[in-house]
């Protein structure tokens, strides 16, 4: 699955489970920005900059220079308008629970409102301080082998426990009508980089610090020498571990094999934890990082039991800290969030209850909130909009130049079969059988991640749901994604609003910001991990080995350009970490803007303040990505994101695109200008 935006938040990291995607423009509680007659915040740019040498100051510099980071955020940007107002239309939902609800989805509501009200009890909370996992701590302790531990292992999905390899039940590449068991590396606590970087080692010495005090708080034996030897277990598992961009090859992570055969070649208590997880007759899984597996499997082997209880115990308190105590939310918060994003404060409680309930009951939420919030006319325009990238990216592969006939009848077939979901699901999750208690949060908690795990589970055998949402997708998320297994993509009502889609703005900056959005998902069918699965999502070989030659070469050209790119001294992006999303955000410009053209017919745009219908197109397009955030939240971000920092998601993507040069009368000189032989083209 890819998404637009995964930006490294504070929230995020702070409660356990949740999908915040990132506090991002004016300050907390502020009004949305003033985006004039035609959908652009005149107000925020800075045209005394010349377009050619940083255009998202341009754009934005007005608006970066005048703006402050809430200190209970990391960052701040302009979906913040977004996140305040969603935020107030959950809390009301939360606090009012099944009131005035729709009879259909009272009873969701009503859990909801339970699950809401356990966390803003911070009375019962301090009370109880440890009490909610003492159970937890006590069955680590009285594990005696390796063995009792893997079945932990199984356990942790749907509780608090933690693995030192990730289960995951989704589609299977080569069969994607139906269900595999996957399984991948795990067992650390921070991105693994922070292992083995140097440079990052003063991270990894607070984070050693943090497992001391963890450890301390519940009473362990020895914190000191036991957080010592966790962060000795966890550099061993980084040592062998796959990097986040070797792992993005989908070739190179699909090993199916019996579970016998794994036994043998990765000898570890599989059974043991494929059991404890529900999955006992599992007889076939994938591996991904297969090369890791059997070295992971050897340092776990080779590890003291009293090491390994350590681990599991700092890693279940860490996993459920946000729930407990404030002693425990702030020790959680201060290194998740302050240290590791630089956030100054913890953000209010019915914040972060918000954050919890989403985490575990998202749908349930959206089942209120779009029936309140997302009106049926804002779906058909975005449904207007889709069609008519559809036709502009249609056009756009039958004149590739570097495509064969038979390849290029292919992607079509994958374009016109691209399933496309807006708004909210057509159909709710049941959660008729889940009990939820106002006086029991940990316990509501673990009930969401069983339910979570549990549905998963027993759908392993029947054919795959390609209409099913994604659990943290919801239709409050301001966000959209693409899923090469399932060729579909979402766009949640949270993000179908202004500034990002405004019915009332001008085309060009609509077509800029969420045209440029649809144009972005759409293209991850098409980046370098999406165009090995065709229409049907399977993985496959559906190029000639010539093309796909070309397509890694002017791949590669790209990725050479964002790993020039230096946020700080001596920290350089990684293109090849970062390729997908941008492969996604120059093709999804490009089709955007050709969209904006064919939209026009034969009518040359109007000028609008000054503004042709192309300048307008591309200050649309920065505006869309206003962000600023704290240095430390963008050096996480570079070394274990996807996405890169967001002015480089405008500068790299405009200085590419011949249009741009023409609108903004760009000339060699400038320091964005590229030669038009060295600018990438590939969709």
């Amino acid at each position: 699955m890819s998404s637009l935006i995964c930006r490294v938040a504070a929230l995020a990291i702070y409660i356990a489970g949740t999908q915040s995607i990132g506090a991002v423009a004016q300050p907390v509680g502020s009004a949305p920005a003033v985006t004039g007659t035609w959908g652009f915040d005149l107000s925020g740019a800075d045209f005394a900059k010349r377009p050619g040498d940083d255009f998202y100051r341009y754009a934005n510099g007005a608006w970066y220079d005048r703006t402050v980071i809430p200190p209970d955020r990391s960052s701040n940007g302009i979906t913040t308008a977004l996140d305040i107002t969603t935020e107030i239309r959950l809390r009301e939902i939360l606090e009012r629970g099944e009131d005035g609800v729709d009879p259909s989805a009272r009873a969701d509501a009503a859990k909801i409102g339970a699950f809401y009200k356990a966390f803003m009890d911070e009375a019962r909370a301090e009370v109880l301080d440890v009490q909610p996992i003492a159970p937890l701590i006590a069955i680590i302790r009285t594990a005696a082998t390796h063995e009792q531990l893997a079945d932990l292992m199984g356990t942790g999905r749907p509780s608090f426990f933690n693995s030192v390899y990730r289960l995951r039940i989704e589609p299977d590449d080569k069969a994607p009508d139906r269900y595999a068991v996957t399984i991948g590396q795990g067992g650390l606590g921070l991105n693994r980089d922070y292992y083995l970087t140097p440079r990052l080692a003063e991270k990894k010495k607070a984070y050693q610090s943090y497992v001391t005090q963890l450890l301390g708080m519940i009473g362990w034996e020895a914190p000191e020498q036991s957080a010592a030897a966790i962060l000795s277990f966890e550099t061993a598992i980084a040592e062998v571990s796959w990097s986040n961009a070797e792992r993005r090859d989908p070739d190179k992570t699909y090993n199916p094999m019996s579970v016998a055969t794994l036994e043998e070649t990765a000898p570890f208590p599989w059974r043991r934890l494929l059991t404890s997880a529900g999955l006992g007759g599992v007889d076939r899984v994938v591996v991904a990082e297969n090369t890791a597996i059997p070295k992971i499997a050897s340092v776990y082997a080779r590890t003291p039991m009293d090491t390994l209880k350590a681990w599991h115990a700092f890693h279940l308190v860490d996993s459920a800290a946000p729930f407990l105590s404030k002693r425990f939310a702030a020790a959680n918060f201060a290194f998740r969030a302050r240290t590791m994003s630089g956030v100054a404060e913890q953000p209010e409680r019915w914040r972060r209850a918000i954050g919890a309930v989403e985490g575990a009951m998202g749908q349930a939420i959206g089942r209120v909130y779009v029936a309140r919030y997302f009106p049926p006319a804002a779906k058909a325009q975005i449904e207007d909009i889709v069609a008519q990238l559809r036709v502009a990216l249609k056009g756009r592969i039958e004149r590739l130049d570097w495509m064969s006939t038979r390849t290029k009848l292919q992607a079509l077939d994958k374009l016109a079969r691209l399933n496309v979901k807006i708004g909210y699901p057509d159909k709710w999750p049941d959660h008729s059988g889940r009990e939820i208690r106002p006086d029991d949060l940990i316990g509501n908690v673990q009930a969401g991640r069983k339910f979570a795990w549990q549905r998963k589970v027993d759908r392993l055998n029947s054919p795959v749901d390609r209409d099913d949402w994604y659990e943290y997708m919801t239709p409050q998320t301001i966000n959209a994604s693409y899923d090469t297994n399932l060729n579909k993509m979402v766009f949640p009502a949270g993000i179908l609003q202004p500034p990002y889609f405004d019915p009332a703005a001008d085309p060009a900056v609509n077509f800029g910001a969420i045209g440029a959005v649809i144009g972005h998902e759409m293209i991850h069918g098409f980046d370098d991990e999406g165009r090995k699965f065709d229409g049907a999502g399977m993985l496959s070989s559906w190029w000639t080995d010539a093309e796909a030659r070309q397509f890694e070469e002017r791949a590669a050209v790209l990725g050479r350009q964002f790993d020039t790119y230096e946020p700080f001294p001596g920290l350089h992006l990684k293109g090849d970490l970062t390729m997908g999303e941008n492969i996604a955000d120059l093709g999804g410009a490009m089709v955007a803007l050709e969209a904006y053209h064919h939209s026009l017919g034969d009518k040359p745009a109007p000028v609008i303040d000054g503004h042709t219908g192309d300048q307008r197109f591309f200050l649309g397009f920065a505006q869309s990505w206003r962000e600023k955030s704290t240095d430390e939240s963008i050096r996480q971000q570079i070394v274990s994101n996807p996405h890169a920092p967001e002015q480089y998601r405008v500068n790299g993507v405009v200085r590419n695109m011949d249009a741009w040069y023409q609108a903004f009368d760009v000339k060699p000189g400038d320091k964005l200008f590229l030669a038009p032989e060295s600018r990438v083209r590939i969709w």
